[in-house]
């Protein structure tokens, strides 16, 4: 059964959720902030090991503590490719990585399995990340919103097809976004403007 404990980090209160298997060892670190001395601090009260970080997207704001806590644990870090070509002013330099996936992508990690759906719209490589009866949207979906477009990279109507997707989503599924509250995708459906 899937275990999160989740950290707003850095200036921007990005969600950095650590996600692991009841009574495990190992976790994964999806979107990690700023902040990783927090991160690293979280583990050790945990009692876990990184296995591996899962990135969402490029932005600065969510990669900030990847290469902290890289050279901290030896951990891999997953980004989609269609990210890579991000002006380096939003990424923080160059996006640090081990490994890419994409759409479709299932990944055995922690004694968990993550599938990768590809969400452009906010970022070319926006993913979202499914886990059981859970959905990491990143910037993707808000509670009653969605991301910004406006930005280089970001597309409007991707993003629209997108969020399409993820209505089309059969199931109960918790939404964990990368920036406020928790939701559902049921509310969203029902309530955002942007998934009509």
């Amino acid at each position: 059964m899937l275990k999160m404990h989740a950290l707003a980090l850095g200036s921007y209160q990005t969600n950095s959720y650590i996600v692991y298997e009841e009574n495990a060892k190992t976790c994964v670190v999806i979107d990690p902030g700023y902040q990783p001395e927090t991160v690293l601090k979280t583990l050790e009260e945990l009692g876990l090991e990184l296995d591996a970080i899962l990135l969402t997207h490029g932005h600065f704001d969510h990669v900030g503590g990847v290469k902290a806590l890289t050279a901290e644990t030896g951990c891999r870090v997953y980004l989609h490719p269609d990210d890579l070509g991000l002006p380096e002013m939003f990424t923080a330099g160059p996006l640090f990585y081990t490994d890419t996936y994409g759409n479709g992508t299932v990944l055995s990690l922690a004694g968990l399995s993550f599938r990768v759906l590809h969400t452009p719209g906010h970022t070319p490589g926006s993913v979202c990340l499914l886990c059981e009866k859970h959905i990491f949207s990143g910037d993707t979906l808000f509670a009653g919103s969605c991301g910004r477009t406006d930005l280089p990279g970001g597309d409007w109507t991707a993003i629209r097809k997108s969020l399409l997707k993820l209505r089309q989503l059969e199931g109960e599924f918790a939404i964990h976004p990368g920036h406020g509250e928790s939701t559902t995708l049921a509310l969203e459906k029902q309530y955002n403007p942007y998934m009509q």
